[in-house]
């Protein structure tokens, strides 16, 4: 009587076909997980990663630093010593 579960239905050749087909089921959710990925990167609102001394608004950290100084928040000493940090 063969119900499924005698000879042959995992023995031999049949594990590594298992073997295989679990490779590739991996791969394939891999390859989904990664285009979905690049997907919204490339569809986030035209936004890229920004580059040093940028945020992420497009306002250099320079700018940033500037509206600190015109809003009080930092006296002239720090502001100094944080631009020239800023420009090297």
């Amino acid at each position: 009587m063969m119900d499924g579960w005698g000879q042959g239905s995992y023995g031999g050749t049949n594990v590594i076909g298992l073997i295989f087909m679990i490779i590739f089921m991996v791969a394939i959710i891999a390859g989904i997980v990664l285009f979905i990925v690049w997907l919204v990167r490339q569809t986030a609102g035209g936004e890229t990663v920004a580059g040093p001394g940028t945020a992420v608004g497009g306002e250099s950290a320079l700018d940033i630093l500037k509206k600190r100084y015109a809003n009080g928040e930092i006296d002239k000493n720090e502001f100094e010593e944080k631009r020239k940090g800023l420009t090297g």
